[in-house]
């Protein structure tokens, strides 16, 4: 593959991720969202005080915008990529949790085998938008 081709690729997956990213992040806010997304959190990571699961949504939601608009910008981009990468993982208890428990989050209950592969997925191409 040619060298401009792969960078084009690169740029593509940065601009769609930094889209859907934004867009997720936003959706952290709207109430009914953020009380779905806070009953997912797993009780044993629940917490008093500021570490409230609504609190947790409200903080993932700003670092989900945080990073996507950071995808956008050429000298962010490496950083925000490798910090979704994290976040990635830092949510997947989240998701693993509700795939537990379908019969309480419906279509957010995506099975825990096909969540995996796909959140492993989305870390390599936010890895390869970081470092190429």
């Amino acid at each position: 593959m040619e060298p401009a081709t792969f960078d084009v690729i690169q740029l593509v997956i940065a601009l769609v991720f930094g889209v859907v990213f934004v867009l997720m992040g936003i959706n952290h806010f709207v109430p009914a969202s953020r009380r779905t997304m806070a009953a997912m959190i797993p009780p044993s990571m629940r917490r008093t005080g500021l570490l409230r699961p609504v609190n947790l949504v409200l903080f993932t939601g700003a670092c989900e915008i945080a990073g996507g608009v950071g995808l956008f910008i050429p000298e962010l981009r490496p950083i925000a990529a490798v910090a979704l990468a994290v976040f990635l993982v830092a949510v997947f208890p989240a998701n693993a949790y509700a795939a537990s428990h379908k019969d309480r989050f419906g279509m957010l209950a995506v099975p825990l085998v096909p969540r995996a592969i796909a959140q492993v997925v989305l870390i390599a191409l936010l890895l390869v938008v970081a470092f190429g």
